[in-house]
């Protein structure tokens, strides 16, 4: 997919900003809160319903504004005629929800429109899948298949929901209807495992594909691992959240599902978190986000080449591994990519080295020329 026009209202730190995009790299350039970053969310808002950042939507309108307006074009890998343009808008004024709409049709769940422009965002943050909790890895997978197997987000959905009225059910003073609290753990089986094999598919594709990026970029010096662990593994999960049932009524919510899957990420055989250095963590998630969109561009439904927004990468990694990232982004097999950067020249090595249409914006205090 490639998006060839952004129009930005009101949006955190922009007032206005109408941009026409490279169909294959775009550039942005300014200072720490300048404004770059907020570009990015909007791209990906308009792919996922919400900021990559901030869950509260009403928190991103501009300060003093009364709403805020999001609109895209875009069109697809092979796609130029006017005909065949899809538009996306956003809107959402204080105290009311937002307003998404495709083609000016508006839709009836947000769910319809995840995985139609498919999307890999690479940021700081991204370490905490490292130092974070097990909640930021299941977000990978679950972000990740998504955007591919629409079944996914409503077993998830259901899966959820089954655990949160189990846990109501479990810290009631009285002791619960078991009949009830059988009919959600069954509830919360069925669909968890539904859960786990999606997962469990994933990192299978994954592994191999992550193992060659993050070998790619520290040229070998470095191998990793990726295991997926899950209560699903122990047996039948209707069993495993059963057995138990005593602790989580002690508790007062359940120890077992999938809302309680990881991902060990180990460096040399070693825990990651432990044992890596601040590089070698970023050179981790960033060759995980890169075989999650290889994944995605080969499994995509819509047939079209995610689009790669790299924010602010190159930041504690050393000048080989991030010539190493410049040769993977360059190539072919990457559609349409947005890059922020403090340092000009970092973009321009990434430029000088391929022969890619690109374009060069600069964002100060909001304003982007």
């Amino acid at each position: 997919m490639i998006l060839k026009k952004l129009s930005i209202v009101n949006y955190k730190n922009i007032a206005e900003a109408t941009l026409e995009m490279s169909p294959k790299i775009n550039c942005f350039i300014g200072h720490n809160g300048a404004g770059k970053t907020n570009v990015l969310d909007a791209v990906y808002y308009l792919s996922f319903c919400r900021s990559s950042g901030n869950p509260v939507d009403s928190q991103l309108i501009r300060h003093d504004e009364p709403f805020f307006v999001l609109e895209g074009e875009y069109v697809a890998d092979a796609g130029t005629d006017d005909d065949d343009v899809l538009s996306i808008y956003c809107g959402m004024k204080r105290g009311t929800k937002k307003h998404f709409k495709r083609n000016k049709k508006e839709y009836k769940r947000l769910s319809e429109h995840i995985g139609l422009i498919p999307l890999v965002k690479v940021a700081p943050g991204d370490t905490l899948l490292i130092e974070g909790t097990s909640d930021e890895r299941r977000q990978l997978m679950d972000v990740s298949i998504a955007q591919y197997d629409n079944q996914y987000i409503q077993a998830l959905a259901n899966y959820n929901k089954a655990l949160q009225q189990r846990n109501i059910m479990l810290r009631v003073e009285e002791e619960p209807n078991i009949d009830l609290l059988a009919i959600w753990e069954e509830q919360m089986a069925q669909y968890g495992e539904v859960v786990y094999e999606a997962r469990r598919r994933f990192v299978e594709q994954l592994l191999p594909m992550f193992q060659r990026y993050y070998d790619s970029i520290s040229m070998g010096n470095e191998t990793v691992g990726l295991e997926y662990t899950s209560h699903c593994q122990r047996g039948s999960l209707l069993d495993v959240i059963q057995r138990d049932r005593h602790k989580d009524r002690a508790v007062g919510y359940s120890l077992h599902g999938v809302h309680r899957d990881d991902l060990c990420f180990t460096l040399s055989g070693h825990q990651m978190k432990r044992e890596a250095s601040q590089g070698q963590k970023k050179t981790f998630v960033i060759a995980l986000k890169l075989a999650q969109f290889e994944m995605l561009r080969q499994v995509s439904q819509c047939s079209n080449t995610p689009l790669l927004l790299l924010d602010d990468i190159f930041d504690k990694l050393d000048a080989d591994r991030v010539e190493q990232i410049v040769k993977l982004v360059a190539g072919d097999e990457f559609g349409q990519i947005f890059i922020t950067d403090t340092n000009r020249e970092h973009l321009n090595i990434i430029l000088d080295r391929c022969s890619f249409p690109h374009r060069i914006f600069h964002v100060e205090n909001g304003v982007i020329s």
